[in-house]
C-alpha cells in the first residue's frame, strides 16, 4: 500500500508484545494495514500509515495496543485541509 503514510515520525501507536495474544483482531480494523504478523507474532509494519483512529486499541482485548489520538498526522491533516496550508504537527 502505497500514498498512505501522513507525517513521518509522529503517529503515537505503541504494541506492548508481552500482552499481545496474535488474535490478529488489529489486522482486521485497521484502515491502513499498520499490522502484520512474522512467524506468529504481530508487528507494527509502518507507524507512519497510522491515522491514530483507535480502532485497534477498542478491539484488542488483551490492551497491548494504545495510540494518543490527536497527538499526529490525522490531525496535522485535517487542520491544513480546514486551513489551507500544509500540514503541521507544531
Amino acid at each position: 500500500m502505497t500514498g498512505l503514510a501522513y507525517i513521518s515520525g509522529v503517529a503515537t501507536i505503541e504494541l506492548d508484545q508481552a500482552k499481545c495474544n496474535s488474535c490478529r483482531v488489529c489486522m482486521q480494523v485497521c484502515p491502513h494495514a499498520v499490522f502484520g504478523a512474522s512467524n506468529g507474532a504481530i508487528e507494527i509494519l509502518d507507524p507512519d500509515r497510522c491515522m491514530e483512529c483507535g480502532a485497534c486499541v477498542l478491539n484488542c482485548a488483551e490492551g497491548a495496543l494504545s495510540v494518543h489520538p490527536g497527538t499526529g498526522c490525522a490531525v496535522a491533516i485535517l487542520w491544513g485541509w480546514i486551513t489551507r496550508s500544509e500540514a503541521s504537527c507544531c
